[in-house]
């Protein structure tokens, strides 16, 4: 027998709380650290081959462009070692109630937001 059930098909109605966010931000910065592992990779090959490779990764490291890629790198790793990290206390027991682990959350994000701009005011 099929059962009649309501379908919200509207996912602005739905109100995730801060721990839904996390988890989901953090399968997020996973999927983005991937693609940086090629650009990071590159750049490091790139600098270890010669002197004129280590000056062309300076070079573009004083742009615009790459300096907002590489603040973007920095920021999805902070991100996903804060909320790693978090994932790893609720594996041993801590924060696995509701309000425990939205706080833990909102804490994490903050600290990771504190960390974001430490490394935006060392990058320019």
């Amino acid at each position: 027998m099929k059962k009649q059930r309501p379908v919200n098909l509207d996912l602005t109605t739905i109100k995730m709380h801060p721990s839904a966010n996390a988890s989901i931000l953090h399968r997020v910065s996973g999927v983005i650290m991937v693609f940086a592992i090629g650009i990071l990779l590159w750049a490091l090959s790139l600098s270890l081959s010669s002197a004129e490779g280590f000056a062309q990764v300076q070079a573009c490291l004083d742009g615009f462009l790459f300096k907002f890629i590489m603040f973007g790198i920095i920021s999805a790793l902070t991100f996903h070692i804060l909320m790693g990290v978090r994932h790893l206390f609720m594996d041993l027991g801590h924060f696995e109630e509701l309000a425990s682990g939205n706080t833990s959350a909102k804490f994490a994000m903050a600290l990771w937001f504190v960390l974001t701009v430490v490394v935006g005011v060392w990058l320019w």
